[in-house]
């Protein structure tokens, strides 16, 4: 049995009748007869296997809060089955969060109660103490314990991070849901951080995890990218990597901005995006070689032309996905 299955999952925040859609899933015909039913919509189906850590990737807007508030019970679906740890969201929620672990997106804890009183609060909450569980956060709350009678809100992004983190894990939850866990950290604890996704994965914790960063998908066992409420891809980070189509180069040039528009107007190219200093261009080597694309540049007098293939990353993965 999966640690999480999701089955035809829909949720749409305005009114059916209304043609706008904001949420998860795909909307149903515009033609659809009931209007005030969402039955003939198109939800998500995927399953995270038990000690895996799943990523979803995707921007902001995309979706990634609404799924994890419905598989951790807190709103409800409109259309869809869901189950975690083989419970129904919907039947079982009460079996369901003594089950799981949940870090939201903004920190959420109490500000104006010390550290150690937050983790004695929710200890408690869950029936437990620290001492009990204290072997499976001791890696992260050790880092913390010295400011353990500091209030929370005067804690920096990293420690409220990993107290969010203890908090979430004080009751020794079977799954555990990290809602854009990194968001505004330092790339220093950003490391950390996923350094403690990996021992607790290697405790058998199931680990589901959304980001909008895409450089941490590689650090995923499997991923998903969504987008509109809709997933894209899912698969390994490699294997969605290795499945990009066409080459891939980057192009770099005295005006940049002129240099995008130009890459974009030109017709043998797939699609162009901005990436840092340079720009991913996608390209048909059978109808596309560099010389004749830098000849082009030099027609449309561009200067200090650089050229040269590059492996995708998953960003550019996405970024071709995302225009299908």
């Amino acid at each position: 049995m999966p640690a999480i299955e999701v089955k035809n999952l829909y949720k749409n925040y305005y009114p059916y009748k209304s043609g706008k859609f904001a949420g998860i899933g795909k909307p149903a015909i515009e033609n659809e007869t009931n209007l005030n039913s969402p039955l003939g919509a198109e939800g998500i189906n995927f399953n995270v296997s038990r000690g895996e850590i799943f990523g979803i990737i995707g921007p902001d807007g995309a979706g990634k809060t609404t799924l994890f508030r419905i598989l951790t019970t807190l709103i409800l679906a409109d259309s869809g089955m869901a189950f975690v740890d083989g419970f129904d969201v919907v039947k079982d929620y009460k079996e369901i969060r003594k089950r799981v672990g949940y870090m939201p997106g903004k920190f959420s804890l109490y500000q104006d109660l010390t550290v150690l009183e937050n983790l004695n609060f929710f200890a408690t909450v869950f029936n437990t103490t620290i001492e009990e569980n204290y072997e499976l956060i001791k890696d992260i709350y050790q880092q913390i314990e010295p400011f353990k009678n500091r209030r929370a809100g005067k804690l920096s992004g990293g420690m409220k991070q990993k107290l969010a983190l203890s908090c979430a894990l004080i009751h020794k939850p079977s799954v555990l849901f990290l809602d854009e866990p990194t968001t505004g950290v330092d790339p220093v604890s950003r490391k950390e951080f996923w350094g403690m996704l990996k021992k607790l994965k290697q405790q058998g914790i199931t680990i589901l995890v959304s980001t909008p960063y895409m450089d941490e998908a590689s650090l995923c066992d499997r991923i998903a990218l969504i987008q509109d409420g809709r997933f894209l891809k899912i698969d390994t980070p490699k294997n969605i990597m290795s499945q990009y189509e066409n080459k891939l180069w980057a192009v770099q040039s005295d005006n940049m901005y002129k240099l995008l528009l130009d890459l974009r107007s030109y017709e043998p190219s797939k699609n162009c995006f901005a990436f840092g200093d340079k720009h991913h261009v996608s390209v048909d080597s059978g109808q596309l070689t560099v010389d004749s694309l830098r000849q082009y540049l030099q027609q449309k007098e561009h200067t200090n032309i650089e050229i040269r293939e590059i492996k995708p990353t998953i960003e550019d993965c996405f970024m071709q996905l995302s225009q299908g």
